[in-house]
């Protein structure tokens, strides 16, 4: 199955709008059946990581607590030598084609949904 983008840093939003859309679009994606998702929220222009990256992450880790989505790996462990990386491999061996597969691109993240 093909991976769905949610680009939320597109416009530079604040951090509440991006997490808004995130909402929606997660919402919207699980509804029509989608299961593999990339949301691009950047990296950040402080150089330190983003408030909409952790804006992002602290959602999706909250998420997968409640049982909302199956699991989640940021892209910096998107690769075959993290087990985060592995894991997401095993739920979907799709995602070895990914662009992004063991690029340790910060500013993206994987979610599965459920």
């Amino acid at each position: 199955m093909a991976v769905r983008l949610i680009n939320i840093e597109h416009g530079y939003p604040k951090v509440e709008e991006a997490i808004k859309k995130l909402k929606f679009e997660l919402s919207t994606l699980r509804r029509t059946k989608v299961r593999t998702v990339k949301v691009i929220h950047g990296y950040g222009s402080s150089g330190t990581g983003g408030s909409i990256r952790q804006a992002t992450r602290r959602y999706l880790s909250e998420q997968q607590q409640s049982g909302r989505i199956k699991a989640f790996c940021a892209g910096e462990s998107f690769g075959p030598f993290e087990a985060t990386g592995r894991k997401m491999l095993e739920l979907d061996p799709g995602l070895r084609k990914d662009p992004d597969w063991d690029r340790q691109n910060d500013g993206i993240t994987i979610v599965l949904l459920r």
